[in-house]
């Protein structure tokens, strides 16, 4: 794990993008999870650390190709792009085809805090490959969300994906636990 120094983190927030935050069926809980983003942005702010942004890019034609409306981030959400790194991934990995690995390293980013869409896929995804390239990983418990599925409700996968990460992949903390808020 690259924690031999003392934490130096970053706070990234997976594909939450129009054409996953508005889709149908309906993510789960979909206004508190980016609540509680936005908290752990104004707190990763507060403490000047990085807060990144990772968009789901589709192939030209496609409903989320770039620029396209279901492809643009959340308007809810609280992105300074004079600030903030915002960068396309084109498949479930934030880290295969990106350039973000090397943007961590070379700010000696060892910590990486996870929010975002979809939890069984980008998100879990995103934790497993960060651990496996020596990132100490945050999921944060509650600032993750997916849609019900025929065999899951949106909430077991969430559950099923907090038990699972924690230990080999991640550590799991609530957004109040970071922010040292009492959430409501």
């Amino acid at each position: 794990m690259k924690q031999s120094a003392p934490e130096s983190k970053a706070l990234i927030i997976i594909d939450m993008q129009n054409g996953l935050y508005f889709a149908e069926p309906a993510a789960y809980e979909k206004e508190r999870v980016l609540r509680n983003i936005n908290q752990l942005i104004s707190q990763f702010r507060s403490e000047a650390q990085p807060v990144i942004f990772v968009q789901h890019t589709g192939p030209q034609g496609s409903p989320i190709e770039q620029g396209q409306p279901l492809w643009q981030l959340v308007a809810g959400m609280d992105v300074d792009t004079e600030s903030d790194l915002i960068l396309s991934k084109f498949g479930p990995s934030i880290f295969t085809g990106t350039s973000l690995d090397e943007w961590l390293n070379a700010r000696g980013i060892n910590t990486l805090y996870i929010a975002g869409m979809k939890t069984q896929y980008c998100v879990d995804t995103a934790c497993r490959a960060a651990a496996g390239l020596g990132f100490g990983v945050i999921v944060v418990s509650d600032a993750h969300t997916c849609m019900d599925t025929e065999e899951l409700t949106a909430q077991q996968i969430i559950n099923h994906h907090n038990t699972t990460l924690k230990g080999p992949f991640a550590q799991i903390k609530n957004t109040a636990e970071i922010c040292g808020t009492d959430l409501a």
